[in-house]
């Protein structure tokens, strides 16, 4: 793999480094004003930047192999270049940098490793002295670059998470107001994520179809954003799909609110967890066989207390919260019972 003095002959002059995030409950709620519980993972991002006394900015992904320049100010031809063009652009950089990219986030697993490749260029060009942003504003430019440059319609989750949790605890955010807080995770208890190895091949054009459908829900029932609906019988007015849309929506703010209060223990927070899979799986409809399959063996594991998809959805990775010190002893046991490509991620 190409070191950054590999490609630009120069040591660089600034390292950044950004998590991915994993959501334990709280899914397909942020861009409806919802609540979430993520947590920091402790695979990252890394980008290694240094001026270039040119106008023109150059990007290398080790990872990929792949390079790209492009004008001050523009996007990037190259798609895995443009979360870092926007970064660049939204933060008025007027002047070429070199960056050098290199992640441990599995690409494509719904782990965040978009948002963590923003987060570490903002972060990187605050460190350079290009930038003067707190940590929640750059989260917000983050998912800006989502929206303008990328053109995904995303919610401020994953860039929150990137940008503000840490890997020991869960981070309790309210998407609407930014209010949050940090909480242990139950006692007793840690996490385990496996990549099921599914590509997630209809995660953008389904997260589309599914934030078109809550936003008409919204509209018919006469409210900001679902998260304004306290009652999941409320949303029985609504046509098919839309109710079953909403009431995971409404469900799921509610599971978010159960987790959080205070002396839950790990078997009810893993069975809030078990009834969100459920939810994404009937009434969002954005879960896959295998991965249901994948999440249906973890459930029936003596030692996990729960376990659901997370991301996006159609394929991608899926959370457990397992007894303490067992994540890798039940990773290996079911990984060599199921029969797909599942792999550990964390721990």
């Amino acid at each position: 793999m190409k070191t950054f003095e590999d490609v630009y002959g120069q040591p660089s002059d600034i390292t950044a480094v950004a998590p991915g995030r994993v959501n334990l409950l709280g899914e397909h709620t942020d861009y409806q004003g919802g609540f979430v519980l993520p947590t920091a993972i402790t695979r990252t991002t890394t980008v290694q930047l240094s001026r270039n006394g040119t106008q023109q900015h150059r990007v290398y992904a080790a990872d990929l192999d792949e390079y790209s320049t492009f004008d001050v100010g523009q996007n990037a031809p190259e798609e895995f270049a443009r979360y870092v063009a926007g970064a660049l652009a939204l933060s008025g950089v007027r002047e070429g940098l070199n960056l050098h990219i290199t992640s441990t986030i599995p690409m494509g697993a719904g782990l965040s490793s978009s948002a963590a490749l923003e987060v570490a260029t903002l972060r990187g060009l605050r460190d350079l002295g290009l930038l003067v942003s707190d940590d929640v504003q750059i989260a917000l430019t983050a998912q800006r670059v989502e929206h303008e440059f990328v053109g995904v319609q995303c919610g401020i989750m994953d860039q929150m998470a990137s940008s503000l949790a840490d890997s020991r605890s869960l981070l309790y955010l309210d998407t609407r107001s930014l209010d949050r807080e940090l909480r242990p995770l139950p006692a007793g208890s840690e996490v385990l994520v496996l990549d099921s190895g599914v590509p997630r091949r209809l995660a953008e054009s389904g997260y589309n179809e599914r934030r078109a459908q809550v936003e008409e829900a919204s509209r018919l029932l006469g409210v900001k954003e679902l998260r304004d609906v306290q009652n999941v019988a409320d949303v029985e007015t609504l046509p098919s799909p839309l109710r079953e849309r909403a009431r995971h929506v409404v469900s799921e703010n509610q599971r978010v609110q159960q987790a959080v209060q205070p002396g839950i223990g790990a078997a009810e927070f893993g069975a809030l967890m078990n009834a969100s899979h459920a939810s994404l799986r009937d009434d969002y409809a954005v879960s896959h066989p295998d991965v249901d399959s994948l999440v249906e063996l973890l459930q029936a594991h003596t030692d996990v207390y729960g376990a659901r998809m997370t991301g996006a959805g159609f394929g991608g990775a899926v959370v457990a919260l397992v007894r303490s010190g067992t994540a890798v002893s039940v990773a290996d046991e079911i990984i060599g019972t199921w029969s797909g490509q599942a792999r550990r991620v964390v721990p």
